[in-house]
């Protein structure tokens, strides 16, 4: 009875360890910004090497998995807000998905340790393989059922801070097995003289990381007194005011009041959210009505407009398909004539589509999710060249959590946008952490390619971003603000390896990965693996 008393103890006491190393990666993630918590990597993999002998892959799931729940519970937490956008229906819902989604990505994380312990060789070069199948089943999670790569280990550090800059030559995929990789190195530490060579290397890369940031950002472009001037929209409607049609002509007017709010310089481009305006873009924008006449006003015969809406294609004789699109427009009269369109590509798995559409109608979750028919999908992303503005990558909302659109817009096209303009409706991450991970990843984006961005959403972030993923003092407006942001267009910087090569360094640094592959490591005498010089502690050696 004591015995297994004491069994059990040690099992949770493992579970704790497990879920509190994933918790504490997770918190080095802004904007808490524990940047101590990247040590958990370190504790995983020292967790996955002295799993239980008995059935280590079994083993090195179940701690990996623990991890993955402890990581995204925090990462992750934002999701209740969404239900509580019309409470009364779907309220209920919120802690079900919570756990469905934080669960079954963690799945990723479970798959990525089980397959390190079955495949880890017995020197500390098993970092390098740690690495390689964390940062693979990350990229797995950023591409399997459409993807959510949302915090992904790379995107620990500050977006515009020194060590975010390797992003611009490996992305963000990349930057996660190196991240992964220097912190791991402290899980090999007690592996003789070589674990401690190891955890120096981990730090002298660390010191890497900053000096080749610092480095570059010491040598921005020059500024271009011809850039155009940018004007951002916040009126901070929140999400719920979207769906009551009486507010309609309350949101249309804080739009157009901002807009025309005087500045030193009139802008020559002014940027809505995502979905501005409760109406379908063909309604508001329409020919002869009050609302195009206000619009085309506010926004001045000199300047363009930009603004995020969902739009519905088809006649009489087929079915209306829904887009959610962003439209460029200027004004001409008392109308407004657009000059280019995008719509979406990739699109919100439960949010505004159904995966399985058909299979989910007879399930009945579509009832449930309230989605309706959904979106379509447009085709994929591409630079738009509309006249008097620069080259421009739109990305609506969740599509600037995947690297490489811009890139691959660039390379399908010819033609290398100068900036990225990503609206956003981040009213529904709620208030707190979300909306400033979402602003910190897009950030991302514009280090990656080297191009700024202008992000306008309805409550916040919203902010210019130069392409160091930097923001100006005063270039920002938080969560829950209202008014507008006028900044000139800041100037992009000759290519970046990762706009020209995309993922290939990612797959370079995975193919090193395979240095840690070795013999299959089974338990040996006292229950040690071959690569242990001393007989490991009792606690490890159960299984969990």
């Amino acid at each position: 009875m004591t015995d297994r008393t004491g069994d059990r103890r040690r099992r949770l006491l493992v579970a704790a360890i497990a879920v509190c190393a994933g918790i504490a990666a997770a918190l080095a993630h802004p904007p808490w910004g524990v940047l101590p918590g990247l040590l958990g990597y370190g504790v995983m993999l020292w967790l996955a090497d002295r799993s239980a002998p008995q059935k280590p892959l079994r083993s090195a799931f179940w701690r990996g998995w623990l991890a993955g729940c402890g990581y995204f519970a925090v990462s992750l937490h934002w999701l209740v807000y969404p239900f509580y956008v019309d409470a009364a229906e779907q309220a209920w819902m919120a802690p079900i998905a919570v756990v469905v989604v934080v669960t079954g990505i963690a799945v990723f994380w479970g798959a990525a340790m089980a397959l390190y312990r079955r495949f880890a060789g017995r020197g500390v070069q098993r970092v390098l393989l740690f690495a390689g199948m964390l940062a693979g089943f990350e990229w797995l999670r950023g591409h399997v059922l459409t993807g959510f790569p949302w915090d992904l280990p790379g995107e620990t550090w500050v977006a515009g801070s020194a060590p975010s800059q390797t992003a611009s030559l490996v992305g963000a995929y990349g930057l996660s097995w190196i991240t992964v990789a220097i912190f791991a190195t402290f899980g090999v530490i007690r592996d003789g003289r070589s674990g401690v060579v190891a955890s120096v290397v981990g730090v002298a890369a660390l010191a890497g990381l900053y000096v080749f940031g610092a480095i570059r950002l010491a040598h921005p472009p020059g500024a271009d007194v011809k850039a155009p001037w940018v004007r951002l929209v916040q009126p901070n409607v929140r999400q719920e005011a979207n769906y009551d049609q009486a507010l309609f002509v309350r949101i249309l007017n804080q739009y157009v009041t901002l807009t025309r709010s005087p500045a030193a310089r009139t802008p020559d481009i002014v940027v809505w959210p995502e979905g501005a305006i409760p109406a379908a873009l063909e309604d508001y924008l329409a020919p002869g009505t009050w609302t195009v006449r206000a619009v085309a006003e506010a926004v001045g015969p000199s300047s363009t407009l930009v603004l995020g809406g969902y739009r519905f294609s088809g006649d009489s004789s087929k079915p209306a398909i829904a887009y959610n699109s962003l439209v460029i427009a200027r004004p001409d009269g008392e109308k407004l004539k657009i000059e280019a369109l995008y719509d979406k590509f990739r699109l919100v798995p439960f949010g505004e589509y159904i995966p399985l559409d058909s299979l989910a109608g007879k399930l009945g979750v579509k009832e449930l999710v309230h989605v309706g028919d959904g979106f379509a999908s447009g085709p994929r992303p591409r630079p738009l060249t509309p006249p008097d503005v620069p080259a421009v990558q739109p990305l609506i909302c969740y599509e600037v959590l995947f690297p490489g659109f811009t890139r691959e817009g660039a390379a399908a096209s010819g033609v290398r946008a100068r900036w990225i303009v990503n609206v956003s409706t981040d009213a529904w991450f709620g208030p707190g952490a979300g909306p400033l991970q979402h602003f910190n990843i897009a950030r991302y984006r514009a280090i990656e390619e080297g191009l700024p961005m202008a992000r306008a959403t309805p409550t916040g972030v919203s902010g210019m971003i130069d392409a160091f993923g930097r923001v100006a003092k005063g270039q920002s407006l938080g969560e829950g603000a209202y008014g507008v942001i006028d900044a000139p267009h800041p100037p992009p910087p000759p290519a970046t390896p990762f706009s020209r090569w995309g993922d290939t360094a990612f797959w370079l640094m995975m193919l090193v990965s395979l240095a840690g592959v070795g013999p299959s490591p089974v338990a040996g005498e006292g229950g040690r693996r071959p690569d242990e010089g001393t007989p490991a502690s009792p606690i490890w050696h159960f299984e969990t």
